[in-house]
């Protein structure tokens, strides 16, 4: 240990350490065959978990790196012609030399100064899926380059193209264009089988290093990160740096579960919080991408909520199950089918909802023009509808007295036609919030001024009495249920006063 051989730190830490070591073997925190004193009294050792053998990852390393490309990627930035506005020499009187020479002599005799084109360039990872040259890696990595290299094991270094990028997934293909013969290939494996402690390899490029080969466990599944709307990431330890993007996340049978992705860092470096896509998502997709270069996803036509505690109450519910619908957008599928805001969700084609956030990805994933069953809980009543699933298009007031503050920490005002075209209102009706006060139950809550209040306690609101009205019903402290438009969407609040 070299904190033993450096002279400088003494023999009295060796001989501490020395004395901890042994202390702990007397005591059988070290000894696998007896039991360990720190187990409560009168409980059996248990044998089945007293030894854990740790892997050999030397031969898995050896067989899979060879599928893990280096991705090289450049950008050129195109300079724009420019006038540099000429300046006076110091000391001279700027209004006679500007009044003398003027800006355009100078522009006619100089001619535009033209900035010189640039080329960025960025590095990631990436992983061999057939013998063609087909190649996985993150959709950032190759976004808008211009060129692309890939370099294999072998130092071999061959041009690529993008075949097809998806932004929500952060998932592209790209395309050896003269693949060599015999390529190795990486075995897909299933992300879905992963357990929580199970041990993954990471190999990738991070900061130019290739074949870099780090070591971990499953820390979680089904984190949410705030990548994109279908987030659904695995999170390790095994370490992940910039450079990584795109890389393989492998299990140890030497099948691909995951493409690294992302990173939780306050300094830009790995501090053990890292995510990869699981690789299910990308088997998904990864067909639409080469048949049509993008991706084509089911569409219901809602705007989903989670249910929270609150809101389970306030609707009556025996447990904050589902995917609660603030909106059902006009003429869109769910609409069609009958559906409204305030239905929860609870299945779809058959699936349980255990969480808002399963609904978007099941949804995502259905094939457009399929027709679904669709369970919702209504004023405590299961429903059925059946639902066409449509293709997911790209994106797609004077007051009637004073001011009226609330105790809820709201003033608002009546919203009338004038006032709606006068500020680009989205509704022409209703109640808009114009202040929230900080700290109110109603900031706690989430309420944002430029919000405008369409129900309250499930009671549509157009006017200013039938607003104090509502609230009066809420001063005995029950907590109050806000269907909330904002923007061009709708979204369920619970205030607590």
């Amino acid at each position: 240990m070299k904190t033993c051989i450096d002279r400088t730190v003494g023999n009295k830490f060796c001989l501490a350490i020395w004395i901890i070591a042994v202390c702990f073997a007397a005591t059988g925190v070290f000894a696998a065959g007896s039991a360990s004193p720190l187990l409560a009294a009168g409980k059996e050792f248990d044998s089945s978990v007293k030894t854990i053998t740790i892997p050999s990852f030397t031969e898995l390393a050896k067989r899979v790196k060879p599928v893990t490309v280096n991705i090289s990627t450049t950008k050129i930035v195109k300079g724009r012609k420019s006038f540099r506005r000429f300046e006076p020499p110091s000391g001279s009187d700027d209004e006679q030399f500007r009044e003398f020479f003027g800006d355009d002599f100078f522009r006619r005799f100089f001619g535009d100064i033209p900035q010189r084109d640039f080329k960025q360039q960025s590095l990631g990872s990436g992983f061999i899926i057939d013998r063609e040259g087909y190649i996985l890696t993150n959709n950032h990595v190759v976004a808008e380059a211009d060129e692309i290299k890939v370099k294999l094991e072998n130092e071999k270094e061959y041009d690529a193209k993008i075949i097809g990028r998806d932004e929500k997934t952060d998932i592209a293909l790209i395309k050896i264009t003269k693949a060599p013969a015999e390529l190795p290939v990486a075995v897909l494996g299933d992300s879905d089988a992963l357990e929580v402690g199970e041990w993954v390899m990471a190999i990738g490029n991070p900061f130019g290093l290739m074949e870099t080969v780090t070591v971990g466990v499953v820390s979680a599944k089904w984190r949410k990160i705030g990548a994109g709307p279908y987030d659904d990431f695995i999170q390790t330890d095994a370490s992940i740096n910039p450079g990584n993007s795109g890389g393989p996340l492998f299990n140890l049978n030497g099948e691909v579960v995951g493409i690294n992705s992302a990173i939780y860092t306050p300094s830009g470096g790995n501090i053990g919080i890292g995510f990869a896509a699981p690789i299910n998502l990308a088997k998904k997709i990864v067909r639409q991408l080469k048949e049509k270069g993008k991706v084509t996803r089911g569409w219901l036509g809602v705007v989903v909520q989670e249910v929270t505690p609150e809101l389970a109450k306030s609707f009556g519910l025996k447990e904050g199950k589902g995917a609660l619908v603030a909106d059902a957008e006009k003429g869109g599928p769910a609409d069609t089918a009958g559906l409204k805001g305030g239905d929860v969700i609870i299945t779809f084609d058959g699936k349980e909802i255990t969480k808002m956030s399963d609904l978007p990805l099941m949804v995502a994933e259905t094939e457009v023009g399929k027709k679904v069953t669709v369970t919702v809980i209504r004023d405590g009543n299961d429903k059925k509808f059946a639902v066409t699933i449509g293709e997911l298009k790209e994106k797609e007031a004077a007051t009637a007295s004073a001011e009226e503050q609330s105790t809820l920490g709201l003033t608002a005002e009546q919203i009338t036609p004038d006032m709606a075209r006068r500020y680009g209102l989205p509704e022409d009706e209703g109640i808009l919030i114009t202040q929230v006060e900080p700290g109110s139950p109603a900031d706690d809550a989430g309420v944002k001024r430029g919000d405008i209040i369409k129900e309250i306690n499930r009671k549509p609101v157009k006017t200013m009495s039938q607003y104090l009205k509502a609230l009066e019903k809420g001063k005995s402290g029950e907590n109050i249920l806000f269907l909330i438009k904002r923007g061009r969407n709708s979204i369920w609040i619970v205030i607590k006063p």
